[in-house]
């Protein structure tokens, strides 16, 4: 079956690590679905750089958070926080490709 992320997780959402880091944290609906997805590693270092254009030595971690139902993706910034030409000193607005992230899982 073919799920989007968006209808599976309750929170979406991206920040910043640090002036060097952005992180994101997804946070799923449900324990069994989260351990489905976690178990069929959906997301990892290498699905989440082609999905964002980067290249996987830029993703710094892919980490299942099993109290909490969540994924917290690590990644470095292409720009400093605040750094001339940044556009997103919060890195609050970096989580929309994930929303509409569509992948397979029976």
């Amino acid at each position: 079956m073919t799920y989007k992320l968006f209808d599976v997780a309750s929170v979406i959402r991206s920040k910043n690590a640090g002036p060097y880091e952005i992180t994101f944290d997804i946070i799923f609906k449900e324990y069994e679905f989260y351990k489905k997805f976690v178990e069929a590693q959906i997301l990892t270092k290498e699905s989440f750089a082609k999905l964002y254009g980067i290249s996987v030595d830029e993703v710094l971690g892919v980490i299942s958070f099993h109290p909490a139902w969540a994924i917290k993706i690590t990644i470095v910034r292409p720009l400093c926080s605040g750094g001339l030409g940044e556009t997103d000193v919060y890195g609050a607005q970096q989580h929309s490709p994930l929303l509409a992230f569509e992948f397979e899982m029976q």
